[in-house]
């Protein structure tokens, strides 16, 4: 129960997002019966939304756009259309879709139905998809394609929803849930099982501190499947905003699609970032106000110099699959702490144990599908990442605990490293790691993406961080690369670096 202080707050959130606008009564009653029927899901909350305004835009895609009321009927049909194919409660369906209204209604669809919807990332090889449908149990996928089990592709579903046009299934007894999937960076992508919320407050937690308000547009380049992609797009179906889908990530589509639909936010990865500047063309962004990254570290020079080109509009998002968020970082932490990920937002906890950084919010997740989970104390989960804490309180991620470097009886983390190198004239993008070392134990090793012609040298880069951090720091090795192998949500795939 939240102290009296704790709700004033959250209400004072709330309105200055302006959720706490009532809508005609009639709609509101249907907005009511919406959520009781399926709760706070995708299917509650774009029901809820197309009783309180169906002529909306809901979903902005290449096809074309989609109201809220467009979306509620669609996804009804299809929802009767899977439940006659026999899906339902207690199977398990995947969603292999690209970041476009497939996905939407796949999702949404299933949750009406009562399944639940394990969300792939559709740049998955089919050997490592055929492995983890058998670790998720899969009965079927939304896909184009062939795979192990039954496979509905979405043109299939928007048949289905002309063939089941005003049929409504039996409501489950309870809505389907959904599974996010881990990035894999350290091994194969486990199912991360978590509930719907069952209050507001994961909206209040993000609107106390990035400043999104109910009824505009906010462009999702961020992967939908993965988790900091999909709680944006559930935060923008409970402002009832526009979200705007632009398919696989291109930079200059994006910046098109910010300037064609007039959006106030744009929701991407940190290494979007570096293309988002580097691309070519007038766009005016004049409309936005909120850039939220998060997926992955944000290089300190990177934010500066998008705030210098893009205005101060820029926040950060610290967090994992698992424990959701536990920090985020407005522009003025980037720009007064650069490297800090920022406080914790309302209602979030984090604390540090051993270096550890711990997280309680109330939404971490309740173990993987396989299985275990993370290692939780006095509620709060670990994210598997080492930290600190600066005098202002804002938190600094060092690195993961299976990353730090042994050299020579020092301790040493690539994040700091990484960032000396990223801001040097000519780095296009950086990635540090150690590797085996006969004398030291451990060595640090560089891999460097020069820009198209630039001369820096190898000795040019221990030479910065000699300077910078100290001899300890200094990478040994310097190798070049053409580009760095990444995950969808932006993460180094340390296992695959030269």
């Amino acid at each position: 129960m939240p102290s009296a202080r704790a709700a004033a707050r959250a209400l004072a959130v709330l309105a200055q997002a302006g959720l706490l606008r009532p809508p005609r009564p009639d709609r509101g009653l249907g907005m009511a019966a919406a959520l009781a029927l399926w709760g706070l899901t995708p299917a509650g909350g774009y029901a809820a939304q197309a009783a309180r305004d169906p002529r909306r835009a809901a979903v902005v895609d290449p096809a074309g756009t989609l109201t809220y009321g467009d979306v509620d009927r669609l996804t009804t049909a299809m929802a009767a259309g899977l439940v006659e194919a026999g899906l339902g409660p207690g199977h398990a369906v995947g969603v292999h879709c690209a970041n476009d209204r497939s996905f939407v209604l796949a999702v949404v669809a299933l949750g009406k139905a009562g399944a639940t919807a394990v969300l792939l990332n559709p740049g998955t090889p089919a050997p490592q998809l055929a492995e983890i449908a058998t670790a998720e149990r899969l009965v079927a996928i939304v896909a184009e394609g062939t795979f192990p089990v039954r496979s509905f592709p979405p043109a299939a579903l928007m048949a289905m929803a002309s063939s089941h046009a005003g049929a409504r299934p039996r409501p489950p007894r309870e809505p389907g849930s959904f599974v996010v999937m881990t990035s894999g960076t350290t091994g194969r992508p486990k199912g991360a099982r978590r509930g719907p919320p069952t209050s507001l407050e994961p909206a209040v937690a993000l609107l106390s501190a990035i400043p999104l308000r109910a009824g505009e547009t906010t462009v999702i380049a961020a992967p939908l499947f993965h988790a900091w992609g999909l709680a944006q797009w559930l935060l923008a179906v409970t402002l009832g905003s526009t979200v705007v889908l632009t398919g696989s990530f291109d930079a200059a589509a994006t910046l098109a699609a910010v300037e064609a639909n007039a959006a106030t936010g744009l929701v991407a990865v940190p290494v979007m970032l570096r293309r988002l500047l580097a691309a070519e063309g007038t766009y005016d962004t004049s409309s936005l106000r909120v850039v939220a990254v998060s997926g992955s570290a944000l290089p300190p020079d990177v934010a500066a110099r998008f705030m210098d080109t893009y205005g101060e509009v820029l926040y950060d998002l610290y967090g994992s699959t698992e424990v959701a968020w536990a920090a985020i970082a407005a522009p003025r932490d980037l720009r007064e702490a650069p490297g800090s990920v920022g406080r914790a937002p309302y209602g979030t906890t984090v604390r540090l144990v051993d270096g550890r950084i711990f997280v309680g919010n109330g939404l971490q997740i309740d173990g993987y599908t396989t299985g275990g989970g993370k290692e939780v104390r006095d509620g709060l989960m670990a994210t598997g990442d080492l930290g600190r804490f600066d005098a202002d309180g804002r938190l600094y991620v060092l690195g993961r605990e299976d990353d730090m470097v042994v050299s020579g009886g020092e301790n040493v983390f690539p994040g700091p490293v990484e960032d000396v190198v990223s801001a040097l004239p000519g780095v296009a993008d950086v990635a540090v790691v150690g590797v085996p070392d006969e004398e030291f134990g451990q060595r640090l090793r560089a891999v460097v993406v020069r820009t198209p012609g630039a001369r820096l040298s190898a000795e040019d880069v221990r030479a910065a961080v000699r300077e910078r951090l100290g001899r300890e720091y200094v990478p040994r090795d310097v190798v070049w690369a053409e580009s760095l192998p990444r995950s969808a949500a932006g993460k180094v795939l340390r296992a695959s670096l030269p």
